[in-house]
């Protein structure tokens, strides 16, 4: 290791130096250095630029779990340990969630559902189980909001609008493009929280014209809701807390390619075996069809 040092500050600091106040032999040193590459460090000098990529490739989200399902997945015979190994001596890390704030207004008169969900985010098969949420994003011309719906069996994001206002539209638009891209059947539940703009008479009829039963979370308690959270959580760490859009149409832009090319098609969720939502719900597909 003291050889190591040497080797790496040695275009800083004298060999001669270094050797005496570390109590090694200069000729050690030099014999040392030598010697021919060993075939575990040439191959951990190799994975390290293949840890690199992976960890660009996330936009610099992934830690060891992902980044070695990656590898994993592109055929390379590797532990977790020696990827955390390899990304620790490089300095790279996943991103650290931070708290952030969140707004809904559950002080209406609007009549509200109960849990039926009751924290049971489990679903055997697609279209069974959504739930929703809004969450915010600032740029320099003022709050872009995001209203999501999210399918519990493979934790895809099946709809999700964007606007200047947090009112009905607004989370109106993410369930019209849900029901539309997804055509679920009747008896398909939705849950969300106790807030104006779900409690809304429009927003109730387009469920029930659709066969579509409603849950929400119980009054100031945001783990009724917990994975709609967990989205807007990862979402924030992952691309917003780092970003300074100037203007609404750039995060537009940046939030429509983190949830239709990221989350939705690239990233490994934990939750899934560490396949994106769009490979888990192809492999279900399949899996149906070999049936």
């Amino acid at each position: 290791m003291k050889f190591e040092l040497i080797d790496a500050q040695k275009a800083h600091f004298p060999v001669e130096l270094m050797c005496r106040q570390l109590g090694v032999a200069r000729s050690g040193y030099y014999a040392w250095a030598k010697r021919p590459e060993s075939q575990r460090k040439k191959a951990d000098r190799q994975l390290a630029v293949e840890v690199a990529a992976v960890h660009q490739k996330s936009c610099g989200t992934y830690g060891s779990p992902r980044g070695h399902a990656e590898l994993k997945a592109r055929g390379q015979c590797i532990s977790r340990k020696r990827v955390a190994r390899l990304m620790s001596q490089q300095g790279v890390a996943a991103r650290r969630k931070r708290r952030f704030v969140r707004t809904t207004d559950s002080h209406h008169t609007q009549p509200a559902a109960s849990n039926v969900l009751a924290r049971d985010f489990s679903a055997d098969e697609p279209n069974s189980v959504w739930v929703t949420d809004i969450t915010y994003v600032w740029t320099r011309q003022g709050w872009l909001y995001l209203a999501v719906v999210l399918d519990l069996f493979s934790r895809r994001i099946v709809g999700w609008a964007m606007g200047e206002f947090i009112d009905r539209h607004l989370v109106l638009g993410a369930l019209d493009m849900a029901l539309k891209g997804r055509r679920p059947s009747r008896g398909l539940l939705h849950h969300s929280d106790r807030g104006s703009q779900y409690a809304s008479e429009a927003y109730q009829h387009a469920l029930a014209s659709c066969g579509v039963g409603c849950s929400m979370s119980r009054k100031g308690n945001c783990w009724d809701n917990a994975v709609a959270e967990s989205f807007f959580s990862t979402l924030k760490m992952e691309l917003v807390h780092d970003a300074d859009f100037a203007t609404r149409d750039q995060a537009r832009a940046a939030l429509f390619e983190y949830i239709e090319v990221f989350f939705n098609r690239q990233r490994r969720h934990s939750s899934l075996g560490y396949m994106s939502p769009v490979e888990y719900e192809r492999l279900d597909s399949s899996v149906a069809l070999a049936s």
